[in-house]
């Protein structure tokens, strides 16, 4: 979070951008405006004040022209009355299905290099893939929801935020959601009901297909990928240094056998507590990536698609389709101030790569770069801001 003096020149300054941003954009159009509640922030808190209500698109756009906010969030509920309080008089007439997925809870090796506010390539990257994965192999294919169905945001910072907008899922309770959330998660998954000869002795183990269905065909599918992406990636999996080289080494021996169901084309010790281990670093590999709570809260306010955030200055961009997800680069397509240059005193050494350009700085050494590669250090506390 942005830690620059309130009414200081700094805020005034970046938040004249953002006024300029909604002067001059088109791009902020959401379905069911008079429906929603809003939220507005201001740099310090990513929502300040809430139970706002916009009539329409033009309403909405006096308010962001004139208060320019920092944080711009929207229900994913639909009321009768939005701008009620409390929560029971708005009239809830239904909720979107949410998926909130953040680089910050992935736990990755790189965060202990660079902290977890910061996001590096590789943090975008593995956060675009579990997106990608979510969507692909869970909510298209398990739960038969159509691309058509689905809205994808770049959350303006470290991941995307995944809304599912059909008319079956709008009445789901929150123990509904919850539920939905823990199959995601492979919560209640267990070995044996994958391996339905798992600790009987002399019996070959007969497990999975990747053609099966649901949590089974992906315990298939994500072995064998494991073993084709290499002996490092096995051992990631927590799998013994020999065990996962002789795991390589025959995999296309071991890929074969599990296309056919039978888990036993190679000699593993303690094999039944093997594959329980496998399945949960399996299933602990999807859970880490999604903020369940956000996903079992009907009203939960979440980001709006087309405004700025707060903590970077980029847009938290609507993206039309996994294609295009998988394509998508934030550092590039979410840049709101485009134009001008600044001066900045940065309080760190930080390189990064925002429209195809890298970016240098070194702690206590002025540099000047364009505007919206120095208000991303700023916003992030790794510099200040003086005009030039």
């Amino acid at each position: 979070m942005y830690m620059m003096e309130s009414g200081s020149k700094e805020e005034e300054f970046i938040t004249s951008l953002i006024r300029d941003y909604y002067k001059s954009t088109k791009g902020i159009i959401t379905d069911r405006i008079a429906a929603r509640e809003f939220g507005a922030g201001t740099f310090e808190r990513k929502i300040a004040y809430r139970h706002l209500h916009f009539r329409n698109e033009s309403d909405l756009y006096a308010f962001l022209r004139e208060r320019a906010p920092a944080y711009v969030s929207y229900s994913v509920a639909y009321y009768n009355r939005p701008e009620a309080r409390p929560m029971s008089n708005k009239g809830w007439l239904g909720s979107e299905l949410i998926f909130d997925l953040d680089a910050t809870d992935m736990h990755l090796k790189c965060q202990a290099e660079h902290g977890r506010s910061w996001v590096c390539m590789n943090c975008f990257d593995l956060v675009k893939a579990e997106t990608v994965k979510l969507i692909e192999d869970f909510l298209i294919p398990d739960f038969g929801f159509s691309g058509k169905e689905l809205e994808i945001n770049f959350s303006g910072n470290r991941g995307y935020h995944v809304h599912v907008k059909k008319d079956s899922v709008l009445q789901l309770s929150g123990i509904a959601r919850k539920q939905i959330s823990d199959y995601i998660s492979g919560n209640g998954i267990t070995a044996e009901a994958l391996f339905p000869t798992m600790g009987r002795r002399g019996v070959k183990l007969i497990g999975p297909k990747p053609e099966d269905k649901g949590w089974r065909g992906k315990m298939a599918r994500n072995f064998i990928s494991d073993m084709e992406k290499g002996q490092e990636n096995l051992e990631a999996l927590g799998i013994e240094h020999q065990t996962a080289r002789n795991l390589y080494n025959k995999r296309a021996l071991i890929s074969m056998g599990i296309k056919n169901g039978n888990w036993d084309m190679v000699y593993i010790k303690n094999k039944a507590e093997f594959w329980k281990k496998i399945l949960a670093s399996q299933a602990i590999s999807q859970s880490d990536r999604i903020d369940k709570n956000v996903t079992k809260d009907p009203t939960h306010l979440i980001r709006m698609p087309g405004t700025i955030h707060g903590e970077t200055g980029l847009v938290a961009k609507k993206i039309a389709s996994v294609s295009e997800l998988s394509a998508f680069e934030p550092m590039s397509e979410a840049i709101a101030f485009k134009k001008g240059d600044i001066g900045i005193m940065p309080k760190a050494k930080k390189e990064f790569i925002m429209a195809g350009q890298t970016f240098s700085t070194a702690e206590g050494e002025k540099a000047t770069l364009p505007v919206y590669a120095g208000v991303y250090l700023a916003l992030k506390g790794l510099a200040s801001i003086y005009m030039i």
